[in-house]
């Protein structure tokens, strides 16, 4: 091994730590920018000037605008993931459902049902312009959707779900609902069509407890 293979990786880390700070704050003027605007309507110039970055520091860190937003993908799908295993990792039960979908729509409701999902705004837009970005945002979506499933075999396994309840199939049920629901929120700035979707989907669900006695719901 030459000296200057040994340097290198030194020479790289301690750029790494002091450019750590700077590459953060790139990604959170980008995300902020790119959930409220969209991706293609906004600039690299936009997000310079949000995150108070020079041209130079912001080529360093990203090459061009494909390579920041594949960054951002990963960003705010680790972000959207961190807030879901709050609500989901410990599932067992259906009013744990329905606390989840609460906390959803009290949050999209904010915005007065604005904007949608972060990561469902985001496939709208890329999954035909990049597939690297929409092979992420499909692993990220079958994360998601897998917390949604564990919950629910938790749930089948204690008792609570009637056997011949599919996990998988009523967690695709439900997040296509929860997608649906963003996407109408929206179009009529109101979280009315979201609660709706999210609603109905639980219903179905429902339909497969078990009371305590082993018998259906009714």
């Amino acid at each position: 091994m030459t000296d200057d293979q040994v340097v290198a990786p030194t020479k790289q880390r301690r750029i790494s730590q002091r450019g750590i700070a700077t590459r953060e704050r790139i990604l959170e003027a980008a995300n902020r920018l790119m959930f409220v605007r969209g991706v293609n309507a906004t600039t690299l110039d936009d997000v310079r000037e949000a995150s108070q970055t020079s041209k130079s520091q912001l080529y360093h860190h990203f090459a061009d605008k494909q390579e920041l937003v594949r960054a951002l993908v990963k960003y705010r799908g680790a972000l959207v993931l961190q807030r879901e295993r709050g609500g989901l990792e410990r599932l067992r039960s259906f009013s744990g459902l329905v606390r989840w979908r609460n906390a959803l729509v009290q949050a999209n409701s904010l915005n007065n049902g604005r904007y949608g999902c972060g990561l469902g705004s985001m496939a709208v837009e890329l999954s035909d312009q990049d597939e690297q970005a929409r092979s992420m945002l499909s692993e990220t979506f079958a994360a998601w959707g897998k917390l949604i499933s564990d919950g629910l075999h938790r749930m089948r396994d204690s008792g609570a779900l009637r056997q011949d309840a599919d996990p998988e199939k009523l967690a695709t049920g439900l997040m296509a609902a929860l997608q649906g629901g963003y996407l109408l929120a929206n179009a009529a700035h109101n979280v009315a069509p979201m609660e709706v979707a999210l609603d109905m989907a639980l219903e179905h669900i429902k339909s497969f407890l078990l009371e305590p006695s082993g018998e259906p719901t009714r």
